[in-house]
């Protein structure tokens, strides 16, 4: 699948200090010429909305700070583009199923390339990855690792519940809440995943020896992670597939527990290093969901004239691993903060404090604490364009050398 168009990062001239993150499980690896990272990406049955825009921004900050850190990147994320949500959609909406995630997976595509997320090396979606996903549940199936229920297939899960992120009762309640069938007769355990659901009629088909059908959730991200990242003659001496897993913190319980342990039955190995989750973004004090009716999407902001810049800057200016809350004061406290950024940055020259942009590099590596950045960032235009005096621990430099940071760094381009 086609990715949007790549940016070249501008050339910052600072040391930078390696990043620690507050990971959700595991723990980031450190220095690496070879960066391997894999993050969920949509189900394109509707436009990308901030909840979506936040964790990929999240992940496009590691981007472009481990690179900036001289390693190779190599991020993969993938789109499922065949999945009930869409199928649902398309049903109530008559439409062609595939139409509808063309036209979706368009606007996400458009939507990111307004925001500058940088694109992945590989933009995979699930369709195209078919053979690989019936190849893996074939791998699964004859090791005895999965099984076949009224032509549905399962992955028997009791051999890992030993690593479950939280309680069986509260894994169970999760589980069916957000896709699983953990009430089903006939399973060896409530909480074995769905590998592939057997064909229904109206409804999409791959044809596969074990029985037409389609692909069950969590399989497909393992396959597309490891078919991208986990390829080569290297990889005998690695302990973990890739170095980074990310997403939604909704996405902990089942999804990446279930990805990483497929990932496991499939290679030997544990799948990530360390797993990383962002935060919800909810409306005026209340949860963003579609059921709700509430979403706010990137491509009506932007349709309604909304600076893509300010976008991010509002997003940046919470933590990303934090629940937060979207209101339109939000949109216009971020609107007069890139005015003043973008009015300090227009001059010839500027006062800052010494070591200014390594100390904002400090900042940021200390578990992408963009909060603070921001409000160094607040403060610096503030004494600029007061003209003010400060003491002699400030010197005079050339705003270009802070824009490139911004724009490299926090992917602002003012």
């Amino acid at each position: 699948m086609k990715t949007w168009p790549r940016i070249d990062l501008p050339k910052v001239s600072v040391t930078f200090p390696r990043l620690k993150l507050k990971c959700t499980s595991g723990e980031l690896p450190g220095a690496s010429k070879d960066w391997r990272a894999y993050v969920c990406g949509i189900t394109p049955y509707d436009a990308t909305h901030l909840g979506h825009a936040a964790t990929y921004l999240t992940f496009d900050l590691i981007n472009r700070y481990q690179r900036y850190m001289d390693s190779t990147v190599n991020f993969v994320e993938n789109v499922t583009d065949v999945d009930d949500p869409l199928l649902e959609r398309a049903i109530r909406d008559s439409q062609n199923w595939e139409n509808l995630a063309n036209d979706q997976i368009s606007l996400f595509t458009e939507d990111m390339q307004a925001l500058r997320i940088l694109p992945p090396k590989n933009l995979v979606s699930v369709t195209e990855a078919m053979e690989l996903i019936k190849s893996a549940i074939s791998k699964l199936h004859s090791s005895g690792l999965a099984y076949v229920l009224d032509g549905d297939i399962y992955f028997k899960i009791e051999d890992h519940l030993g690593s479950l992120p939280l309680q069986l009762e509260e894994a169970l309640r999760i589980f069916g809440e957000r896709g699983g069938d953990p009430s089903r007769e006939g399973k060896r355990h409530p909480l074995d995943p769905l590998l592939w659901l057997a064909h229904r009629p109206g409804e999409p088909k791959w044809e596969f020896e074990l029985g037409a059908g389609r692909p069950g959730w969590h399989l497909e991200c393992s396959v597309i992670a490891l078919e991208n990242l986990f390829v080569g003659k290297d990889n005998s001496a690695r302990t973990t597939c890739i170095e980074l897993q990310g997403g939604g913190s909704d996405l902990i319980f089942p999804h990446h527990f279930m990805s990483g342990v497929l990932a496991k039955a499939l290679t030997g190995i544990e799948f990530a290093a360390a797993y990383v989750h962002t935060g919800m973004v909810g409306l005026d004090g209340e949860k963003m969901s579609k059921s709700k009716g509430n979403l706010v999407f990137v491509s009506k902001l932007l349709q309604e004239g909304i600076d893509p810049m300010v976008i991010r800057y509002a997003l940046l200016n919470s933590h990303y691993s934090e629940d937060r809350m979207w209101t339109a004061s939000l949109i216009n406290q971020s609107e007069e903060r890139v005015s003043r950024l973008r009015q300090t940055l227009s001059r010839n020259e500027v006062l800052a404090p010494q070591n200014f942009l390594h100390d904002l590099a400090s900042m940021l590596s200390v578990d992408l604490d963009t909060v603070k950045v921001l409000e160094s960032l607040d403060a610096w235009a503030s004494i600029n364009l007061q003209n003010q005096t400060p003491d002699n621990q400030f010197e005079v430099v050339n705003p270009g050398e802070i824009s490139r940071f911004l724009d490299g760094l926090l992917g602002l381009a003012l």
